[in-house]
């Protein structure tokens, strides 16, 4: 009998409790930042509890003080999309992203390989 592993459904609620435990400090668990080459942040992993865990906030939204002042600062917009970043021959290698150049997609491969590395940063090309 073959093992598929869990679901992208428990895939990602599995995350999203994993991020919340994380609580207003998950930045002290960050293991990558994904950034374009504009420096916009794209996507961040992250070391929990249920193991590392993808998440990256998709459609346009606020980045903070800086925006301009009739930028609404309350309303983060988009949605965050967090799954767990597991190697598994049966979950879609494409993880949805998101950043001020417009929609991307990240390989979950390629982000394992980062953290691998021992890379901290990853600047797309």
């Amino acid at each position: 009998m073959v093992t598929q592993g869990p679901t992208p459904t428990g895939r990602r609620s599995s995350a999203a409790a994993a991020l919340a435990e994380l609580g207003a400090h998950r930045s002290d668990h960050q293991r990558l930042s994904v950034q374009c080459p504009h420096s916009h942040h794209v996507a961040f992993v992250y070391e929990t509890g249920a193991g590392l865990v993808y998440a990256a906030r998709t459609g346009p939204h606020s980045h903070g003080s800086k925006d301009r002042i009739d930028t609404d600062h309350g309303a983060r917009g988009g949605r965050e999309h967090a799954e767990l970043l597991v190697a598994n021959p049966m979950a879609d290698d494409a993880l949805p992203a998101w950043c001020d150049c417009g929609p991307r997609s990240l390989s979950r491969a390629a982000l394992l390989a980062e953290i691998e590395a021992g890379h901290r940063k990853l600047r797309l090309g």
